[in-house]
């Protein structure tokens, strides 16, 4: 299977971020439109082969969200192959290797960003792993360690010759994080170089800059923080592409999204979603759990962090959705805020 914006549908993509792109947000971005692939958070190779209920409840994807690639981070190339055909098991359509974390509780575990500083390993779990499935293996790295050891080039070409089927690359070394600009340049070079497909990662907070990025010289683009803020960044994107004029995001869209988000999060443990490839009984509490419900406050909370980023009065809506304590006055605050026209559906939280 080749991987490319005809076979995939992309060439915007939803990027993994940890705590933040479940599967209900996944869905809802999807829904919008302009999305092609998206990438689970990433899972640990050790907790699959393990099977660990956390570990399988990060990988769940739905039907609706096709085309999926499920992320595994890990540095053992026997556990990263066995972890590969068990995402081929569930039915994904690629699976991908996080070479870009750069959190020092993943990195010091040689795995994520760190596989970078060992090339030579990091392809021999690429190789390992190619051998172990049919599906694609696709591959996330940065522009390297720090600014002595910028060695995506090197290590692109590398796990290209492993038998990687793509590779995505944010234009910033471990060392950065998130600070700084992403090297565009660079990434640009690389997929100038290489024949399989290439895609970046960074600096994509609105609809042009995406469309700039792609037109660099790369396949593809994925928005991380870019679609927590703007959820319709890759609709927009999408409409600039084709020559339309990109839709308008009112502030009640904005509402209803957030009520759609605690819709599917309040449901989603209760009753799997159909389409769900699994179902794990054991971490499937009560409808009556008020843990589940700090749950989904807990998770508009980290998301309004992004998403309230420009509005006006965003901070005091922010400090609403921090000292909420039930989902009828979490309700209630975002529908007041948006100008939600019609009255929330308490029956979400029936």
């Amino acid at each position: 299977m080749k991987i490319g914006p005809t076979t995939l549908a992309w060439p915007f993509a939803v990027a993994p971020m940890a705590g933040m792109t479940d599967t209900a947000f996944r869905r809802l971005v999807k829904r919008h439109g302009g999305c092609g692939l998206v990438v689970t958070e990433m899972v640990s190779s050790e907790g699959l082969v393990r099977g660990i209920d956390r570990t399988l409840e990060f990988a769940e994807f739905t039907e609706e969200e096709r085309p999926v690639a499920i992320q595994i981070f890990g540095g053992d190339p026997v556990k990263m192959a066995a972890a590969a055909q068990i995402v081929e098991g569930m039915g994904a359509d690629i699976v991908d290797v996080n070479m870009g974390c750069p959190v020092p509780k993943i990195a010091k575990h040689n795995a994520g960003c760190s596989l970078m500083r060992e090339p030579e390993h990091a392809a021999s779990v690429i190789a390992a792993m190619t051998r172990a499935v049919k599906i694609p293996v696709t591959v996330k790295m940065r522009a390297g360690w720090n600014d002595t050891e910028k060695n995506a080039p090197t290590l692109a070409k590398m796990v290209e010759d492993a038998g990687a089927a793509a590779i995505a690359i944010h234009g910033r070394t471990a060392a950065q994080s998130y600070s700084g600009t992403a090297d565009w340049d660079l990434v640009a070079d690389i997929a100038d170089r290489l024949a399989i497909p290439v895609f970046g990662s960074g600096d994509c907070i609105d609809a042009e800059q995406v469309i700039a990025r792609l037109r660099s010289g790369v396949e593809g683009v994925l928005v991380g923080r870019g679609v927590l803020r703007n959820p319709w960044i890759l609709a927009q994107a999408a409409d600039l592409a084709a020559g339309r004029t990109p839709r308008e995001v009112t502030l009640e869209d904005r509402g209803r999204f957030l009520l759609d988000y605690v819709g599917l999060l309040l449901n989603e443990r209760v009753r799997e979603p159909e389409g769900f490839r699994h179902s794990f009984e054991s971490r499937i509490p009560s409808p009556e759990s008020r843990s589940h419900d700090r749950w989904v406050i807990n998770k508009i909370r980290a998301l309004g962090s992004w998403y309230t980023k420009g509005l006006d009065n965003g901070s005091h809506l922010r400090t609403g959705i921090n000292s909420t304590v039930s989902i009828d006055a979490l309700l209630e605050l975002l529908a007041k805020f948006f100008g939600v026209r019609e009255p929330v559906l308490m029956e979400l939280h029936s």
